[in-house]
């Protein structure tokens, strides 16, 4: 503990001193319970093993500089995790169980929250899977759901700096009716492939497309995306995106800045008519595009041209942080203060 250097953080796992796990069996999900174990003791036939059935979130505290600690969007966190449950046919976590779970982790951790001038953050890591012994695909009738913490420094580790991304229509992330809307490990291990390949190249991520017809943007790998341009914030509409609290978020922001906002779907050859771009998610909060590669098109689509971040999406990036740290109003009631 006392060797973190907070300010050099990496995004990545450090142990930490807690973790809090309920157990659902019966019907009912157990009293929630706090253990220093890292490791979990599971059926080899357990469903999530073999049928993935297993999904997660990704939420952070932060620590303002009146040294309080506040806790971004919990509640739609936890709603998101009950559309995921319901999407692979998992028992749900309720609401307020899931919320109860969340702050006794974090004030269990509380000494590993990063000092405000550090940057750093938090990070949170629900997770919900089957555990039924069972071969056979079907619903496990029994669940576990975690909740760990660690301090992160920025996910790119770039911070808020242009990056190239790359569109490789070789790859795709999610099918439109298949899991696409859920936050589930599936998804993840769908993207590795090419995750690797892009990063190999020199690409900080792999912008995908709509798999039906490869015309129009989907999602940036670990992020969703957004164009702007004629002060309006774009962002595309799909069957197969996550639905990502972060661009929820930047999408009220851009609305209380008198911004015009489009969710729609947007086609490849509009990336040459956006001012700026960038890619959003809790762990980046927003990576600016430097620009995409379309490689078997032989296209590129750039959006910086000194070098810097487009004005506007700094302004989003600078407001959304200042509300997470309490530099700026909650007006929207998105921050729990940890008492």
């Amino acid at each position: 503990m006392d060797t973190i250097n907070w300010s050099n953080l990496s995004f990545g796992y450090i142990k930490t001193d807690y973790n809090v796990r309920t157990y659902y069996s019966e019907g009912a999900w157990s009293k929630p319970e706090i253990t220093d174990s890292e490791t979990l003791n599971i059926h080899m036939a357990a469903t999530c093993l073999h049928y993935g059935q297993e999904a997660f979130e990704g939420m952070k505290a932060f620590r303002g500089k009146d040294g309080k600690v506040r806790i971004f969007r919990m509640r739609e966190n936890a709603q998101r995790l009950q559309h995921s449950c319901r999407g692979i046919m998992m028992a749900e976590l309720p609401v307020e169980l899931f919320e109860e779970c969340i702050m006794t982790v974090v004030k269990k951790n509380e000494r590993f929250v990063p000092p405000y001038e550090s940057g750093a953050s938090l990070y949170i890591r629900p997770l919900i899977f089957g555990t039924s012994a069972q071969v056979g695909v079907k619903p496990s009738n029994e669940y576990t759901f975690l909740v760990f913490v660690t301090p992160v420094g920025p996910y790119f580790k770039e911070g808020f700096k242009p990056t190239p991304m790359v569109i490789m229509r070789e790859f795709d992330r999610a099918a439109p009716l298949g899991t696409g809307t859920y936050k589930v490990g599936g998804n993840y291990a769908a993207s590795m492939q090419s995750g690797v390949k892009a990063a190999e190249m020199g690409y900080s991520a792999v912008v995908y497309l709509d798999a039906r017809e490869k015309k129009y943007i989907d999602e940036c790998g670990p992020a969703n995306f957004f164009g702007i341009k004629n002060n309006t914030y774009i962002t595309p509409e799909s069957s197969s995106i996550l639905p990502s609290i972060t661009n929820k978020s930047l999408i009220r922001l851009a609305k209380d800045m008198g911004m015009k906002v489009e969710r729609r779907p947007v086609p490849v050859e509009e990336l040459a008519t956006f001012e700026e771009a960038g890619a959003c998610g809790t762990a980046a909060v927003i990576s600016p595009i430097l620009k995409i590669d379309d490689l078997s098109e032989g296209k590129t689509y750039e959006f910086v041209k000194d070098g810097k971040p487009g004005a506007i999406s700094k302004k989003l990036y600078d407001k959304l942080r200042g509300i997470q740290y309490g530099d700026e109003p909650d007006l929207h009631d998105w921050v729990t203060i940890v008492e």
